[in-house]
Formats: structure tokens, sequence, C-alpha cells
């Protein structure tokens, strides 16, 4: 079993910043994938940045250049920096691992 705590989520005006944090417990292994999605009202969830064991990461393109990705394995920490938000980027905001698991969602909310 693995447990899943996001934090860091908040309100925001357009063009600030925010970092997520997903702190993770019980049988965790590095070498598996983490990622963070998100889902808006009325849309589907999707993936917003992906990382896996060796360090290898992948953006959706809407966030590319904004967002970044990385991962604590000494502190089983997923983090997500998030800068020059935009109101379309309001969402809540969900930890994944190993593609199975997931958090209970932090909610961000970008202000125009």
């Amino acid at each position: 079993q693995v447990q899943l705590v996001e934090s860091g989520g908040g309100l925001v005006q357009a063009g600030g910043s925010l970092r997520l944090s997903c702190a993770a417990s019980g049988s965790i292994f590095s070498i598996n994938f983490m990622g963070w999605y998100r889902q808006a009202p009325g849309k589907q969830r999707e993936l917003v940045a992906g990382i896996t064991g060796t360090g290898s990461t992948n953006y959706a393109g809407s966030v590319k250049g904004r967002f970044t990705i990385s991962r604590n394995n000494a502190k089983n920490t997923l983090y997500l920096q998030m800068n020059s938000l935009k109101p379309e980027d309001t969402a809540v905001y969900y930890c994944n691992y190993g593609l199975k698991y997931w958090g209970q969602g932090t909610q961000v909310t970008v202000s125009s």
C-alpha cells in the first residue's frame, strides 16, 4: 500500500508561482514513475508532468517551460514548481505513484 499526501495549493494571481509537494509513504520504490495530474471542473483528469525513477521527465505542452517536476527519493517526496501561472491552470492537482495510487488532491486557483 502507498499513501500520498499533497500540499502547497492555494490562491494566486496570474503570473505568480506555487510549489506543490507530495509526501509518499508505504511500499515506495524509487524506480517507479511519479506524476502530477490535474482536473478542472467539467474536464477530464490530465497528466501535467511525470518523472521516472532515473529522472527522465515529460510535460504537457501547456505547461512546458513554466512548470518543473522533481523528486527527492531519500525523502519520498515529489514536487511541482509552477511559475507564470495562468487562470487556465486552475484545477485540483493530484499526485500519482506508479500509475496506480492517488493522493486526495490540492486545489490551485489562479485569478486573473
